[in-house]
């Protein structure tokens, strides 16, 4: 025990056997971990695979849908999902508004979570060697190189979502006056609000695939005989957007009351255009403000250079002059 505790102070230094206890602990996890992950096979799972290899492949009894190869991560869903319904419900809304629709959206985010928070942290402690062995670190310096980019890679994943959410809810924003204003065209050409919605998003696909989307999905949802006020309002949900909620309420309301959806559709299109317009506006407005800065760091120092760079030339040559004589 000795000669190994000489070894790792001579190699590593003083926190050598701190360093070793640490990676050990870290080898024992990562070795322990897929053993208390392990479910056991559930006995209906086996009879529903037992049935399924015993079914008559003459193609007289087809299923509806044909499942692919099983999810990986089944197996450890009671880990990777959050148990709450609430929680479950927030992560999988979010994941909705970052465009990842996925039955397993919420078991893969949180596995990416894991993963890289898993492997930042080997990667944090491996640094944390090279650095003890290259010289004396402090105490509270190797637990930030550890625990610094274990915390990186476990909120990269949540990073990333939030990031691709506020994208996609900025690129709805800017397509929906314009969406409005077809739809509008469609309703007065005689179309049903199906076919308008259809058509919508067919003509929107280049220029806003994610408002696109949305509409894709509300046009087949009706077309399957959901009812329509919960498909208007589950769109709503999915963008997150302040504007397409008021109109999936318009849109409520208009059916409710009897009165025209032309007439709903045109007020409304024209409030959306002058909104676009107000926050075109602003935006404008902003822009001197965010400037200021910019342009005092890029343009005053060269200008005190110019003005006074030749003065200060000239100071230091007569100080020096006078040294000299």
């Amino acid at each position: 025990m000795e000669t190994i505790m000489t070894f790792l102070t001579d190699n590593f230094g003083e926190l050598g056997p701190l360093l070793a206890v640490g990676i050990l602990g870290l080898f024992l996890i990562l070795l322990t971990l897929p053993i208390l992950l392990k479910k056991e096979v559930d006995p209906l799972d086996k009879l529903r695979e037992q049935t399924r290899a015993a079914a008559p492949a003459d193609g007289k009894k087809q299923r509806l849908r044909t499942g692919g190869s099983k999810d990986k991560l089944e197996r450890y869903s009671s880990f990777l999902e959050p148990q709450s319904e609430e929680e479950y419900s927030a992560v999988r809304l979010k994941l909705l508004q970052a465009g990842y629709r996925g039955k397993n959206a919420v078991r893969t985010f949180h596995f990416m979570q894991f993963v890289l928070g898993i492997g930042f942290l080997v990667l944090g402690a491996l640094y944390a060697i090279l650095k003890s062995a290259s010289g004396d670190v402090s105490m509270t310096a190797l637990i930030l190189y550890i625990l610094g980019p274990g915390c990186v890679g476990y909120l990269l994943p949540k990073y990333w979502v939030t990031k691709r959410q506020q994208e996609r809810q900025q690129v709805i924003t800017n397509g929906f006056p314009d969406s409005l204003d077809l739809m509008l065209v469609c309703v007065e050409a005689g179309q049903s609000i199906d076919q308008a919605i259809n058509r919508v998003s067919k003509e929107m696909r280049a220029g806003y695939p994610p408002l696109a989307d949305e509409y894709e999905l509300v046009a087949h949802e009706m077309k399957a005989g959901k009812d329509k006020t919960q498909v208007l309002r589950d769109m709503s949900e999915r963008a997150g957007v302040t504007d397409v909620s008021s109109f999936v309420t318009v849109l409520i309301q208009s059916a409710t009351f009897g009165t025209s959806i032309s007439d709903a559709l045109r007020v409304y299109a024209g409030e959306m255009r002058d909104k676009r317009v107000m926050r075109a506006e602003e935006a404008a407005n902003k822009l001197p403000t965010k400037m200021t800065l910019a342009t005092m760091m890029l343009t005053v120092p060269p200008l005190l250079i110019i003005l006074i760079g030749p003065s200060v030339y000239g100071i230091a040559q007569t100080l020096s002059t006078a040294t000299f004589f």
